[in-house]
């Protein structure tokens, strides 16, 4: 396992964190904040002895990456980057056809965090991102997950178009996002399949474009030509939901 350690702000993504076991060294908290929410979350930093401080407004401020803290500010242990034969493993572990998630050098981490909280609640077993010209697991990619990380793998490989290689060898099928492409409704999204959502500006890069085994479009009637790419993941994620529930 690879690490990178940082905070995590704002009250959903602290108390997923608490409830998901993950081990949170310190937890700040903004004097006088005693709400509904607050209260829970300060009931399980006692359940797991973290050591808690209540501090001001400026210094609240001054430790968030976000500005959006919410009043809760936690330093964690790390999260780490699974493998991709963890993903898999957890796909088998529910008996279920694998459905991943592949991000083609997503940079911005609003969109990354999105997207994760977006395959966790479509049931993906996991997302892969490359290693080069993408964001990583910052504490904005956390707290825009909303507590999804705590419990959908992600895995950061050398070469996404390799790993689509790799991941054709243990029977995925691969399909990307891409104006130019079949509608979304005529395509077969059953079975194991792995999802390619490309770059906010430039898509899919060819490389991994070409060695999708489909390329889905997203039927649209507006005056403009493109969706953000984490609305564009959950439109097709969704796609994939209901053909998986109705067969």
């Amino acid at each position: 396992m690879r690490y990178e350690e940082f905070t995590i702000e704002g009250r959903n993504a602290v108390l997923e964190a608490f409830r998901s076991g993950k081990t949170i060294d310190r937890l700040f908290v903004l004097d006088g904040c005693q709400d509904g929410p607050v209260k829970t979350i300060l009931r399980e930093a006692k359940k797991q002895n973290t050591l808690v401080q209540f501090v001001n407004k400026e210094r609240l401020d001054h430790m968030s990456e976000t500005g959006k803290h919410q009043g809760v500010v936690a330093y964690a242990a790390a999260y780490s980057y699974a493998e991709v034969s963890d993903i898999l493993d957890a796909a088998r572990a529910k008996g279920e056809a694998p459905f991943i998630f592949l991000l083609d050098e997503i940079e911005d981490p609003h969109n990354l965090g999105a997207i994760i909280r977006t395959a966790n609640l479509a049931g993906a077993h996991g997302v892969i991102i490359p290693k080069r010209r993408a964001a990583g697991l910052t504490a904005v990619v956390v707290r825009t997950s909303a507590g999804a990380l705590n419990y959908t793998p992600v895995a950061k490989v050398t070469n996404l178009a390799n790993t689509i290689e790799d991941l054709k060898k243990e029977g995925l099928w691969f399909v990307c996002a891409d104006m130019g492409g079949q509608t979304m409704y005529d395509l077969n999204l059953t079975g194991p399949i792995g999802l390619v959502i490309g770059n906010e500006g430039q898509g899919v890069s060819r490389l991994v474009r070409e060695k999708c085994d489909m390329i889905a479009s997203i039927p649209m009637k507006g005056d403009i030509d493109s969706l953000n790419a984490s609305v564009a993941a959950g439109v097709l994620a969704y796609e994939i939901v209901r053909q998986r529930l109705k067969g």
